[in-house]
């Protein structure tokens, strides 16, 4: 049986660029990528926390250290410059994979610098 897992999340990354007529998908800043484990040419799934909106498209590598992240092409009508984003990618892994299956979890300050790491996130409480 295989699962599909969250493999790696951008958690609040601020949208820096919305280009309509560059080529589509969504660029990363390439040092974000990295941590992440995210590959260029990669499916990801973005999430605006500020409009609702939800699409998926795919990464391509932005310069290193510009904390670019950068909606591209027809998604360039679903965030703005400036809106909060979650960027997600997923992974398939089997029964056996599971019990040791971690995600990376990349979660970013107003300036897409990177504020801290984890591979769990906290059980939510009432």
């Amino acid at each position: 049986m295989q699962y599909t897992m969250l493999k790696a999340k951008l958690h609040r990354a601020c949208v820096t660029h919305s280009e309509l007529e560059y080529e589509g998908s969504c660029a990363i800043d390439g040092k974000l990528l990295d941590l992440a484990g995210i590959p260029p040419y990669g499916q990801i799934d973005i999430y605006d926390i500020d409009n609702g909106e939800r699409f998926t498209t795919y990464a391509i590598r932005a310069e290193e250290g510009s904390g670019i992240i950068s909606i591209n092409g027809a998604a360039a009508h679903k965030a703005t410059p400036g809106d909060r984003v979650i960027i997600c990618s997923y992974v398939s892994v089997n029964h056996h994979e599971l019990a040791n299956f971690k995600p990376t979890l990349v979660y970013l300050d107003e300036n897409n610098q990177v504020t801290h790491t984890r591979n769990t996130i906290p059980v939510q409480v009432a």
